[in-house]
């Protein structure tokens, strides 16, 4: 195997496949990522057996081959290389592959291409859908901050996507809970597609495809089945297991009662709770919304009795309420919304509350509350 190839397409294509691969696998294996050229095509794979990516890139093949080689090596030798480096890889036997760039040589122990994983990109039954990359991601950033991770509650590990679609629309939603507080963020497409039945989609793949997508501004092909969702990006497929599990209904977790409607500027209560959580630590994270008309007070008192107090205006004429929550999972739902005016629908002092924007329905957010 020889091939050339410039720093920065082959970097790129490592950076990619770099989070994927475990620091702690017990296959050696697994350590390494897959080489394989062939016809001015240069594949790099890496897998943890429950997600894997391969990428392909175009270069100057001279000799077809294939190895593999510790993912974390070759990422730092190529990152330390200079960025206008043509690099020669050259493996004569699959055991042993030289790197050389100007005056630098490294020659790297190999594992060979049968040790490494089958990785198969097709499914049986699956459905296959084509939607705009930023899309996906602005339903993903609304969401992914919810997601548990707690181990024993397996199946809030990752976000629920459904589709539902009629004649001539689809709406895509996305679901993250930690049992705490639920964000659900949709997006209506003018189009219709296939209908989805729930999956869900484990944290670390949400994270991966998060990074991948800020890359990306075009339209991205989703392939899902019953125990696998693939992602066409570019060059680049991303394969990942599906959690199997039941999520729970979250429909009938958002409040049907909230009649107390309070409206208020995002940034002022977002500053104001950020200020008085100040003394708040893990042992008292807790942060008290008392409703007044036309004004909301914020106290925050600690395991130490130091406390801390803050009045806003705001648009109430609702009942009077005493509700405490904790303060960075206040701040985790405002931090994710963006208009400038939103809204608080409030029952009593002991039933979940549903934040959302003033004039938008897509994003929907919900807190238990706690005791203050």
């Amino acid at each position: 195997m020889k091939f050339i190839v410039a720093k920065p397409d082959i970097f790129k294509t490592l950076s990619h496949l770099q989070s994927i691969v475990s620091k702690k696998n017990t296959l050696p294996i697994l350590s390494n990522i897959l080489i394989e050229a062939d016809d001015n095509t240069l594949t790099l794979s890496a897998t943890d057996m429950d997600i894997s990516i391969k990428e392909t890139i175009t270069c100057n093949i001279i000799d077809s081959g294939s190895t593999t080689l510790n993912a974390q090596m070759i990422f730092d030798i190529i990152k330390k290389l200079p960025d206008t480096s043509e690099i020669e890889f050259i493996s004569n036997d699959g055991k042993i592959l030289t790197i050389r760039s100007n005056v630098s040589k490294f020659s790297l122990s190999c594992l060979p291409k049968d040790e490494f994983p089958l990785i198969e990109n097709n499914s049986n039954n699956s459905k296959k859908i084509t939607v705009k990359s930023q899309t996906i991601l602005n339903l993903i950033n609304k969401t992914k901050f919810a997601i548990s991770n707690e181990e024993t509650r397996y199946f809030l590990n990752g976000l629920y996507f459904n589709i539902s679609s009629n004649e001539k629309t689809s709406n895509l939603t996305f679901v993250g809970t930690d049992g705490h507080r639920l964000a659900t963020s949709s997006s209506l497409l003018n189009t219709s597609i296939y209908e989805i039945p729930g999956v869900i989609i484990p944290k670390k793949t949400i994270n991966e495809l998060s990074k991948l997508l800020s890359e990306n501004y075009e339209s991205i092909e989703i392939e899902i089945s019953s125990n696998k969702i693939i992602f066409y990006i570019d060059q680049l497929i991303l394969i990942s297991k599906l959690i199997d599990g039941n999520f729970p209904d979250y429909t009938r977790v958002i409040p049907k009662n909230n009649t107390n409607d309070l409206m208020i500027n995002r940034e002022n209560l977002l500053s104001a709770v950020d200020r008085v959580s100040t003394i708040a630590n893990e042992k008292s994270p807790s942060i008290k919304f008392k409703l007044l008309e036309n004004l909301i007070n914020l106290s925050s008192v600690n395991n130490e009795n130091s406390t801390a107090t803050e009045d806003i205006q705001a648009n109430y004429d609702g009942n009077e309420i005493e509700i405490g929550f904790n303060s960075r999972y206040v701040m985790d739902i405002l931090d994710n919304l963006e208009g400038k005016e939103i809204k608080i629908s409030f029952n009593d002092n002991s039933n979940p509350i549903i934040i959302q924007e003033k004039n938008e329905s897509e994003n929907v957010y919900v807190l238990m509350p706690m005791r203050v």
